[in-house]
């Protein structure tokens, strides 16, 4: 109780007037910068980590950062990189500001007299579509009061970011190409690795985080050779670790990145590299978008040099300590993911069994037809999420590494009402301290007492995580009897997290992998492909 009021009584203190001091100024080697200070934070807005990647630089690695002379004003923010606009209301839907295709630029949030402070460098979501360095869920002045350095990057996204072609591949010095926004990532990294001790950053203890696509991309550092000694723990909150196309060669059913590229050039109608740099970019990401592109990473053998399930098991990942998870209610704001309920318990059953052959039963014991509806979304969110999780988690305890596994269980009167119990990226206002900064339409969770203790367990989980790599909380690693903390009402260290989900999603993907033509993801349940047999279960 006592601990209960202390927090509700911080609650009340941080609702203060705001107090304004002196504006820093930092002298860092790519020039001086004067950003701004608010009761205890300074912050440090629009900082070039790259040229511009506009004109003949389009569809090209990150060029060398920009140097300045003179002091630059750090106060505002840049604009995020060009994505297509909004026309869909969401609770996802926030004010970006403008769109740049002129947009390699961080922002920095640090502790007023920082000295040798960890770092977070955070990698927004979006589905490598959308987002930006800015939103509002991101802003790491609470953060900063933790003691942690906060870094939040833009990266080329869409068709800008990582389209692959075989005339790109043919200028390129590795011979590939795709990719360019996760390098753009890696540029970002490498600016901090040079720059944040000027900061009052520690560049030797540095931690990539990010939510869906942020924690696809900080599994792609992981696995990459570019980001190697770039930073020394990870949070990945709802990754997924999907079916990857290659450069040239067609697997798992994708084509490769090259022809996916030749194909969006014909659907356009716009032939040859020096057209498509000429095209107008917010023009070209809206005409890509609506003709199908989809953005992901390109396995080049360069910047990605496998799959990443292959990467990881064969421990070729980034050897720091991680903290992975995902949410109970994921899928419940991402239902274009499920498909409906049939008609009938017996059709579930029936398209079960003939989809999972030996493994139906297993399935139909975690996801029984007594309540499809619900049984729907969590196979979806197990096959993406919660696999997903869970063996990164597994495979980082392989390496010797440790592994914090959560589940993020936790709602409020708002979720209820809506039907969005813990839905996907809930977490991300608790991790950060957010506590008046939302999208419009996010259901607001309630100023009580209880909430606000809440949310300082949670960020503080992550701020001891970020300073020497274990949580806290008596939040055991996955190592130590399958620990995983489970948030609910309250932070729960619990053991076992969902007993048989990881095994039976893992037995699935390893028999589509082992075949080589079968997407490992996106086929989930009812809308499955046969399971692939193994030869003593065709007798």
């Amino acid at each position: 109780m006592l601990n209960i009021l202390l927090a509700f009584i911080a609650a009340l203190f941080l609702t203060a007037p705001a107090f304004a001091a002196e504006a820093p100024v930092v002298k860092a080697p790519a020039g001086t910068v004067k950003g701004q200070s608010l009761d205890g934070v300074d912050s440090f807005k629009n900082l070039p980590f790259a040229g511009p990647p506009t004109g003949q630089n389009r569809w090209k690695p990150p060029t060398a950062a920009p140097t300045w002379s003179g002091v630059r004003d750090a106060t505002k923010f840049g604009p995020a990189c060009i994505q297509p606009p909004s026309v869909v209301r969401s609770i996802y839907s926030e004010d970006l500001g403008a769109f740049s295709e002129d947009c390699l630029s961080l922002n920095i949030w640090r502790p007023a007299n920082a000295a040798k402070a960890p770092v977070m460098v955070w990698i927004h979501g979006g589905s490598l579509v959308a987002g930006g360095a800015r939103g509002g869920l991101y802003d790491g002045a609470a953060l900063a009061r933790r003691g942690v350095i906060v870094v939040t990057v833009n990266y080329r996204l869409g068709v800008l970011g990582y389209l692959a072609h075989p005339d790109l591949s043919a200028e390129s010095p590795d011979g590939v190409s795709g990719n360019y926004g996760l390098l753009d990532q890696v540029a970002g990294l490498e600016w901090v690795k040079r720059n944040i001790a000027a900061f009052g950053g520690d560049p030797d203890n540095v931690t990539v985080a990010g939510e869906s696509a942020g924690a696809l991309s900080a599994m792609y550092l992981m696995a990459s050779p570019r980001a190697k000694g770039l930073f020394h723990k990870a949070i990945l909150q709802s990754a997924y670790m999907v079916t990857t196309p290659e450069l040239r060669e067609r697997r798992f059913g994708m084509d490769p990145a090259e022809t996916n590229g030749k194909t969006l050039e014909a659907k356009l109608g716009v032939r040859g590299l020096v057209r498509l740099r000429a095209m107008e970019p917010n023009a070209l990401t809206i005409q890509a978008a609506m003709a199908g592109y989809a953005p992901f990473g390109t396995i080049d053998g360069k910047v990605l040099p496998r799959q990443l399930v292959d990467a990881f098991d064969r421990g070729e990942q980034a050897p720091v300590p991680v903290l992975a998870g995902f949410n109970s209610g994921e899928i419940r704001t991402l239902r274009f993911l499920a498909p409906p309920p049939p008609a009938s318990a017996e059709i579930y059953e029936a398209a079960i069994r003939r989809a999972y052959g030996p493994l139906a039963d297993e399935f139909l014991r975690l996801y029984p037809s007594s309540d499809m509806g619900e049984s729907i979304l969590a196979y979806v969110r197990d096959s993406i999420y919660g696999w997903t999780a869970e063996r990164l988690v597994a495979k980082q305890t392989a390496l010797g590494q440790p592994g914090y596994l959560y589940l993020f269980d936790h709602g409020y009167p708002a979720t209820q009402t809506a039907g969005i119990h813990a839905f996907h990226a809930v977490e991300i206002p608790y991790v950060f301290g957010i506590g008046d900064r939302f999208p419009t339409a996010w259901p607001k969770p309630p100023a009580t007492a209880e909430e606000t203790a809440f949310a300082e367990t949670v960020a503080g989980h992550w701020a001891s995580f970020i300073k020497d790599g274990a949580p806290g909380g008596g939040w055991a690693p996955y190592g130590q009897g399958r620990g995983y903390m489970a948030y609910e009402d309250t932070a729960r260290p619990k053991t076992h997290l969902m007993p048989g989900m990881y095994e039976l999603h893992e037995e699935v993907i390893a028999r589509r992998r082992a075949v080589g033509t079968i997407p490992w993801n996106w086929n989930h349940g009812i809308l499955s492909p046969p399971l692939p047999l193994k030869p003593s279960e065709t007798r």
